[in-house]
């Protein structure tokens, strides 16, 4: 058998000889095939926004959504397979409310990411689970501030000021190094998220999409993760498409 996956794909719990898990690997790709999914760290919380995918016109607008709360000053946003990604969202609600019922105070950011980057690591561990075909951008206001983290298919994590994931990764992250982060205020981050997923968006491969902002800010929100109000989106995705127009007009 050679280390190219033959043989040694078929399990979760077995290493090829360089030392590959395929399965992890895998897992990777379906994040990979689906739409963007950035995080920015701001002066005051966090903004995540979303490029989700619309496969069908009869959908129900809004339906299936890549953004949701973990607790009330937390958030998530993420890339890969939906199922997966709600089943990491009930247990991190699952280890929040136990958090609080402990310890009669809010899970912080940091204790909340690496509990679930650990139960996410033990399912690269064993034969009889696949592991998670998610990235998760976690991040939320607590006691000590704004955090930003990235939870990969491999249980690894990392804080970020500006964290990207999905099909447009390399691009969206190339933008948000332009930002000034973390010194931006959350509403100017907004808008800066709004073109990221704009310019990202392949029009070729993927014609429609819904654009899914959120933020958890002291300033706008009190702490509270909430989507952004309606007025707020229509205003930066207006200024998301005539940015993305005028770049169209100068390459041709």
């Amino acid at each position: 058998m050679t280390s190219i996956g033959t043989g040694y794909d078929l399990s979760n719990s077995v290493f090829s000889p360089d030392g590959r898990n395929f399965q992890v690997e895998y897992a990777s790709k379906a994040v990979e095939a689906d739409g963007t999914a950035i995080g920015i760290k701001c002066k005051d919380g966090i903004v995540f926004a979303v490029e989700k995918i619309v496969s069908s016109k009869l959908l129900v607008p809004g339906a299936n959504k890549k953004i949701q709360t973990i607790d009330k000053h937390i958030g998530v946003a993420y890339s890969g397979l939906t199922p997966d990604g709600r089943h990491l969202v009930s247990q991190g609600r699952s280890e929040a409310y136990t958090w609080r019922g402990t310890y009669k105070v809010p899970i912080s950011v940091t204790s909340l990411t690496d509990r679930l980057a650990g139960y996410v690591q033990a399912y690269t561990l064993y034969n009889s689970v696949r592991p998670f075909g998610i990235s998760a951008i976690i991040g939320g206001v607590d006691h000590s501030g704004p955090h930003l983290y990235t939870i990969e298919p491999s249980g690894a994590y990392w804080g970020y000021l500006g964290a990207a994931t999905g099909k447009g990764r390399q691009a969206a992250k190339s933008e948000l190094e332009k930002l000034d982060l973390p010194n931006i205020s959350a509403r100017d981050a907004v808008k800066a998220a709004a073109k990221i997923i704009y310019a990202t968006h392949d029009d070729a491969k993927d014609k429609d999409f819904e654009l899914e902002i959120s933020w958890v800010s002291t300033s706008e929100t009190k702490g509270v993760h909430e989507f952004v109000p309606k007025e707020l989106l229509e205003e930066a995705e207006r200024l998301a498409k005539e940015e993305d127009e005028d770049e169209e007009m100068e390459e041709d």
